[in-house]
């Protein structure tokens, strides 16, 4: 069962990495912004959307703000342009809009689209930068718009800024001079219409600029809040004063102003209604074939939030009411989420002069990063899907509280986020914070096992928001909970930090215990009873997915047990372990694959049919008849699940090496390769959700049954095909040296988010930026088998392939390149400190 590279000959010559045009530039929108403080989206075509300031997503509000230029020909003629390529076709009727106004049944009112565009656009990213670059023939300049926001690995704050940059750089494609006006123009978004209050005030410090703002509502604190827009350019003027009037008033006298060449500046209102919006001119001239570049620093501050997840409503509003007014910023027993930016800075003038100041020093900062990660050898559609997939750390998706500790849902639906609570099993696969910002993973752990976790081990999957002892009503996830003590190993071994190891120590052995009693009361190391899991259902009997994880998690604590001085608890472990591994290489190993064997009978738990706690199985007459012939609803007994030995992919990553037997493991995930990967599902038969991949699309199925054996109900998404268990299949072949295989899936998942249907920034899964798309990252670790040990100050390097080659290495003190070099392992450090005592050749 060897690849065929036949099969993949039309992959491989697919642009990856590269600059998204026409058809492929229709459905790119580039996040910026800072870790849990909020974004704003760069689209392809250089259109502003999905602004999203108040702690929830927001992808349907694209409110009227725009940049234009004017530019006076020799000749005397003026060209005006916004500063956009042309619409994409998807929003002319099939945007959706949440609010009739502006919608596309009333010829979207409310929307620039109708003025005078740039005739092309193209857009290419590298993370954090993204660049669209506009021509026109009519227009005697070229343009590009460089959008950006600070990405420092390991400078967790500084990434955490409410902040994002436009640059726009104009060239003159003429020999003679040229006089152009830029202008950035902005509806005041941060107010709805109609609400009382709102005011363009004229930005503070000595940059220039405005600043649209919301005072506090008398019990709404919630909706206060501000955005900045500046920039350092001496020539810039500032209109804080749209003309006010009905209709489209002040839109048909801003595009007076530019088709005239003109700029402007007022000074705020100060009597009667307020400014709708406020504009920035900058006059320049350039000189034949000269480029100049205009800074935008955008910036906003809104300290409070009526946000709260996993708490009772009647709790989050009587103990909430007074943390959420405004006047401090701890948080408390139930509240509501305050965002970590309010604890470090006082006001919207706070955040946009340390923006402003610290501009040009975070910008190198965040470009030397992204030349370390794009300059190495790592194949391009593997850089693709690692650094599109960090876009991820700027989305509503996640959220940062005051007090530092990161917490997130597990997607962002449109208007709200999806599934709260840092959810334990999907988290376990997102490779990229552990490695970037490893003080942010902590965090992760330390609220899994404090709040997380009762006094018998019982771990809430999901932990509330703000951050606080969850309940213990429901089952815990299997997956997720053994999964996180394999990462309080992987944790350990990227911070060296035993100190914090012994003190989560006690935690890690009373959440195994748990793990032990509930799930494998026996200890035959397999777990038998049900055991809830990331497919939102139980599986009966053991399986290969989770009893995988649970000879890792075994693993681990023998040997963190073993650091921490506890030798018979390291001991006991590791005859668990033996057990399991043994069980599941004879009794799961069908010869090709590790299946389930489902067991429902004669177990420590009760039936199936007298469990009352399982919101999603409902046992109705004919469920009842089916169970009698096929057992327990949602199983996947004989299939080869892609997931099958995703153990032995977190032990991998997390530094444990090998916990089955390589060879099986290998024969397992080449078999998913086989017969899970579809490069077309014409033919395939989904029932479930259908939108991640359809039609002519490829993609890997998470189940197969190529033995037969195909249960009437197999479990619930068993069908459908999701980017997290594509990568986490992908890198875990290229680790065991099938590199062109995993190669092979990457391009095939990558070739679906191609910029056409869907945004190369944006994978998803239930909801937008999903969190598991981050096990893309654990791609640089399959195929460049780099692995840095902090604990023992040792690199590891395992080649997946012939010859020299780099790969982007961070570790806890600092990043770099690593790889081999004219035979030998080398490592090149681009910023900070990393300390080698040893090199491990493998």
């Amino acid at each position: 069962m060897r690849f065929n590279p036949k099969e993949v000959g039309d992959f491989v010559s697919q642009q990856y990495n590269g600059v998204y045009t026409g058809e492929r530039n229709t459905h790119i929108a580039f996040p910026l912004g800072g870790i849990g403080a909020g974004m704003l989206c760069l689209e392809g075509t250089g259109a502003l959307s999905h602004f999203a300031m108040h702690h929830r997503p927001n992808n349907l509000n694209e409110p009227m703000v725009f940049s234009a230029l004017s530019v006076k020909t020799p000749s005397g003629d003026i060209v005006a342009r916004v500063l956009e390529g042309q619409v994409p076709r998807r929003k002319i009727f099939g945007t959706k809009v949440k609010d009739y106004e502006s919608g596309p049944g009333s010829g979207l009112y409310g929307k620039h689209f109708g003025l005078p565009r740039f005739a092309e656009s193209s857009f290419e990213g590298r993370f954090p930068f993204g660049t669209v670059s506009l021509q026109d023939e009519k227009m005697p300049v070229d343009v590009s718009i460089q959008g950006w926001s600070p990405f420092i690995p390991l400078n967790a704050n500084d990434s955490s800024l409410p902040a994002a940059g436009l640059e726009f750089t104009f060239e003159n494609k003429t020999s003679e001079s040229l006089e152009l006006v830029y202008s950035f123009h902005a509806a005041n978004f941060m107010s709805s219409w109609n609400t009382e209050g709102r005011r363009v005030l004229r930005a503070e410090g000595e940059a220039n600029g405005f600043v649209l703002d919301q005072p506090a509502l008398a019990g709404e604190p919630w909706k206060r809040g501000s955005f900045s827009a500046v920039t350092d350019d001496p020539r810039a003027e500032v209109d804080c004063a749209w003309f006010r009037g009905g209709w489209f008033d002040s839109v048909t006298m801003i595009w007076n102003k530019v088709t005239a060449g003109e700029s402007c500046e007022h000074p705020p209102v100060t009597e009667g209604a307020p400014s709708p919006g406020a504009s920035l001119y900058v006059p320049l001239e350039l000189l034949p074939y000269e480029r100049q570049t205009v800074r935008v620093m955008l910036s906003w501050y809104v300290p409070d939030s009526n946000l709260h997840a996993g708490i009772p409503v009647e709790v989050a509003e009587q103990e909430g009411a007074s943390s959420s007014a405004g006047a401090g910023i701890d948080v408390v027993a139930g509240g509501c989420y305050k965002p970590w930016y309010a604890g470090r800075f006082s006001d919207i003038t706070d955040v946009a002069g340390y923006w402003s100041q610290h501009y040009s020093r975070l910008r190198a900062e965040s470009e030397a990063f992204t030349a370390s990660f794009f300059g190495t050898s790592l194949p391009e559609e593997l850089a693709e899907a690692a650094a599109a997939n960090l876009s991820i750390l700027k989305s509503p998706t996640v959220l940062r509280q005051t007090d530092g500790r990161f917490w997130a849902w597990e997607g962002s639906e449109d208007l709200q986020g999806s599934c709260h609570g840092t959810c334990t099993h999907v988290w376990n696969y997102a490779q990229a914070l552990s490695h970037l910002f490893p003080e942010l993973e902590r965090t992760i752990r330390d609220t899994e096992f404090e709040e997380g976790q009762d006094a018998a081990g019982h771990q809430n999957f999901r932990v509330p928001l703000p951050i606080q002892p969850a309940d213990h009503t429901f089952h815990a996830a299997a997956d997720g909970q053994l999964g996180g003590i394999m990462k309080v190993y992987r944790e350990w071994r990227i911070s060296g930090d035993t100190a914090w190891l012994q003190e989560i120590w006690p935690k890690v052995k009373q959440s195994l215990h748990y793990c032990i009693v509930t799930w494998d009361p026996d200890k035959t190391g397999v777990l038998s009873e049900p055991h809830h899991n990331t497919y939102d259902i139980e599986f009966w009997g053991p399986d290969g997915m989770c009893s995988s994880i649970y000879l890792g998690a075994l693993k681990a604590a023998a040997r963190i047990a073993e650091a921490c001085g506890d030798a018979a608890d390291s001991d006991g472990y590791e005859e668990i372990y033996r057990r399991g591994r043994l069980y599941m290489e004879q009794e799961l190993f069908n010869g090709e694959y590790f299946e389930q064997r489902i067991v429902w009978e004669g177990l420590h738990a009760p039936s199936p049919l007298a469990t009352k706690d399982a919101w999603n199985v409902n046992y109705s007459a004919e469920a009842r008849a089916l169970l009698e012939e096929e057992g327990p609803k949602y199983q996947y007994g004989k299939g080869c699940l892609s997931d099958g030995v995703i153990g032995a992919w977190l032990a991998e990553m997390c530094g444990l090496g090998d916990i089955l037997d390589q060879d099986k493991v290998r024969s397992h995930l080449l078999s998913v390769y086989n017969y899970n990967l579809k490069r077309d599902l014409t033919e395939h038969a989904n029932p479930q959700r259908p939108g991640f991949a359809l039609g002519a699309e490829g993609g890997l199925l998470l189940c197969t049954w190529p033995k037969g054996g195909k249960l009437s109900l197999p479990f619930v998404y068993s069908d459908e095909v999701w980017t997290g268990i594509e990568y986490q299949v992908a890198s875990h072949l290229m680790a065991l040296g099938s590199v062109q295989e995993g190669l092979d899936i990457v391009r095939t998942c990558r070739d679906r988010y191609d910029g056409r249907t869907r945004n190369p920034f944006n994978e998803y899964e239930c909801g937008h930026w999903y969190a598991r798309a981050m096990a893309s990252y654990g791609l640089l670790q399959g195929w460049g088998g780099v692995r840095y040990d902090a604990a023992e100050r040792k690199l590891h390097v395992s080649p997946r392939i012939a010859g020299d080659y780099s790969v982007f290495l961070c570790t806890a003190g600092g990043y770099g390149h690593a790889g081999m070099r004219d035979g030998a392992p080398f490592v090149d450090v681009k910023a900070g400190q990393i300390t080698v005592d040893h090199m491990e050749l493998m």
